[in-house]
Parts: C-alpha cells; structure tokens; sequence
C-alpha cells in the first residue's frame, strides 16, 4: 500500500502513513497487505458512526485500534487481529513506541534491524543495509513486537493460522539482494532459472532477461544450459516498475520508455527470453514486437514460475480473473498472442524446490487457486470508491 495501491486508487488521499489524533494522543500507521473482510467490516464501522477519509481498507485497521485504545496499545492491537482477516503487515509509530504487527499466516514479509543506538522495522533486510542496521529476524507471524525505551516486548496474538508466505514477493517483488521469509532471493532466481534450464533445453544463441527482475533466472538458465548471457535490452533507470503503474496506459507508455534493444546484437539471432512472470500479456506483446521488429530470427520465451490463473487477494495488484491471460488463454493461445517460437512455464514442483521453505509454509493461491484465507467479500480494487463520493480536489494521483 505505501508503493502502490491494491485497494483503492493510487490517490493523495490515499497516500500512507496515515496519521490519527485521539484523546490528545497520535500515532501513525503504515500497512503492506490487503484485507479479505474489509467490506463488511466498514460497513459495520460506518453503522456505528465512524466517517473515512480514504478508500484504503488499512484505514479500518486504523478505526479499530483507535475504538479499543481505551483499554491501552496492546489489548486494542490484539482485539483488532482477532476481526481483520487476510494479509498484513503494520508499522505503528505512538509518542513512545514503534510496534511491529505481522497477520498470523505470514503472508508479507517484515523485519527487525538493530543499529548501535537503534532499532528498524523494514519489509526487507535491503532497507536494512542503507542506513548500516544488522538483521536481527524476521517478526514471526501473528507477532506483535513493541519497541520502545524499555527495550524489546514481543506478544504472541494466539491467533491460529497456516504460515502462507507468499511465493511472488520471492519471484519478482522483493529486491535481489535481500532475505526474505528467511531466503536469499538472489539465489532463489537463479535456481528457477536453473531448473528452467533442465525443463526446457532450447537450442539458441544467447539467453537474455527482460531487465530488471528477470535478470537473475536468465543467469541461472545460462550456466545450467552453457548458452551465452547478453544483456539484449537495456533498462532506463529512471522509469518505476511497469507491473505496479495504476493504470494500463500508464504501463504500456512504460514499456515504450523502460526498455531498448541492443539492435546489432539481436538481428539474426535466435534468443531465448526469460521473464518472472506473465500477468496480463500486455508487457511481453509489446516487448517480444520489438525484438522482432529489429530482426530476431527466433524468440523463445520461458517464465520463471507456472502460469497465474487466480487473482490476489492478499496484496499483489491482479485481483481480478479478467486482468489475468492465463486465466483466459491456453499457453499455446498465449504463445500465439505474444508472437513467440516457443513458449515454456516452471512447473509448480520445480518453482518449490527452488526454494528452501517447505510447500505447506508457501501461498500459491495465485497459482492453484488454493486461498489459506477464504475471501468474504467480492472483492474489487475499487469497492469503496463506488459511491461517487470522491472529490475533485482528491482525484490527484500520486
């Protein structure tokens, strides 16, 4: 929710940290994560009387505290994970303390750094790193961790869930050089890419991602198969990542400016391509046009996990059926819209070894439309948004 929105629009009104005065006290909060009963639970709060200012289901978990704050921080914490279902990872800051709260199934990542005078909460240890903190570990699932000049008090919420950590934050989301859920996710990519090697023996001249977070399978398909690496696109640094831009115009007119063939290099070879992840199809199409604009005698495209034929609901940004082209299309009718020789996806066994956490701990809900939460709600980005109530001067996106 602090990068990009996956309830409700990418609006200033919706913009975290939210901030909150009560009975002259204020804290703030942050949330990573997407709740599964936020419909219900705002209605019963605007029943009651309560008035919301964004169209963000991390501002119910805001309402909730605040009703319960009577009885101090932490029982209202506690009683409020008890209603919220679904994916969250918080951030509180109170004018005394910073608190740490991870949802029971642990499906976001979130952890705990110490400087010499310090402490730091970070969704991953990279963030850490910048400001030279030392990765102490992960808060647990269904941890409330409570920092303030007392020192360290960790309470276990004795909420009873499945651990389901999610297997895209490890495929795309995360950054290379971090640990996330325990797992370097460098070498996560480059044994999918690996194993994406022994899957699917391509007999090409050079291997190439689609940069940036492609970059490290295409590594590992490289040196399993013994086919050259190229870098035969060059990315823009200076453009955000396209799969998280709010709207498909924006993503596409990303696309045109993030990426640039190496021209001489690509003309008359046959290359494969490895992608994280194909989503929409909308990316690929337009990238997979321009390698055969420029003269690519074969394209061949191999995806670092199993095709996506469920939505998210728990915090990644394709929370619709409709959004997603496997969910609609065969991979031989996927091929043929992306324009490719050949197309080839990790199959869900192989994209679990490549990883050191046991199946059972992992959500691949997104993959076998197995949800370790069921949805309450028909869920839609924009639910609260439907009344029209929005006004001009909100209507700023961020």
């Amino acid at each position: 929710h602090v990068r990009y929105s996956t309830t409700g629009s990418s609006l200033i009104l919706n913009a975290q940290p939210f901030r909150v005065q009560y009975s002259g006290r204020s804290f703030a909060i942050a949330h990573n994560g997407n709740l599964v009963n936020a419909v219900r639970l705002r209605r019963e709060l605007e029943k009651k009387g309560s008035i919301f200012q964004t169209t963000m289901d991390s501002e119910i978990i805001l309402h909730l505290i605040v009703k319960e704050l009577r009885n101090g921080i932490e029982n209202a914490i506690l009683k409020t994970m008890k209603r919220i279902k679904g994916a969250y990872s918080l951030v509180i800051m109170t004018e005394d303390s910073l608190i740490a709260i991870r949802d029971p199934n642990g499906f976001r990542p979130l952890c705990l750094g110490e400087t010499n005078s310090s402490y730091v909460i970070a969704s991953e240890t990279c963030a850490l790193d910048l400001v030279e903190a030392r990765y102490v570990r992960d808060i647990m699932p269904g941890e409330i961790l409570i920092i303030n000049e007392k020192g360290l008090k960790s309470i276990k919420s004795g909420i009873n869930a499945k651990i389901s950590q999610c297997i895209f934050e490890l495929i795309y989301f995360a950054r290379p050089d971090s640990i996330v859920f325990g797992e370097n996710v460098y070498m996560f990519r480059k044994r999918q890419g690996m194993f994406l090697a022994k899957e699917y023996p391509i007999d090409a001249d050079f291997v190439m991602p689609f940069p940036d977070s492609g970059n490290y399978a295409a590594i590992g398909y490289a040196q399993a198969s013994g086919i050259p690496f190229e870098m035969g696109m060059i990315r823009n640094h200076y453009v955000g990542r396209t799969f998280i831009q709010p709207s498909q115009s924006m993503r596409d007119f990303g696309v045109k400016v993030k990426l640039n063939p190496v021209k001489e290099l690509i003309a008359g070879k046959r290359v494969i391509i490895i992608e994280d992840s194909i989503i929409r199809g909308t990316t690929a199409r337009l990238r997979v046009k321009t390698l055969r604009e420029i003269g690519a005698k074969e394209v061949h495209m191999l995806v670092s996990c199993p095709p996506h034929r469920y939505p998210c609901v728990y915090g990644i940004d394709f929370s619709t059926k409709g959004e997603l082209i496997a969910a609609r299309k065969s991979v031989e009718e996927i091929r043929k819209f992306l324009d490719l020789d050949s197309l080839g996806y990790l199959s869900k066994e192989s994209l679990v070894k490549a990883s050191t956490i046991p199946e059972e701990k992992l959500c691949l809900a997104c993959f076998t439309g197995k949800y370790p939460v069921p949805v309450e709600d028909e869920f839609d980005k924009y639910c609260f948004e439907l009344n029209g109530n929005i006004s001009p001067s909100e209507q700023l996106y961020l």
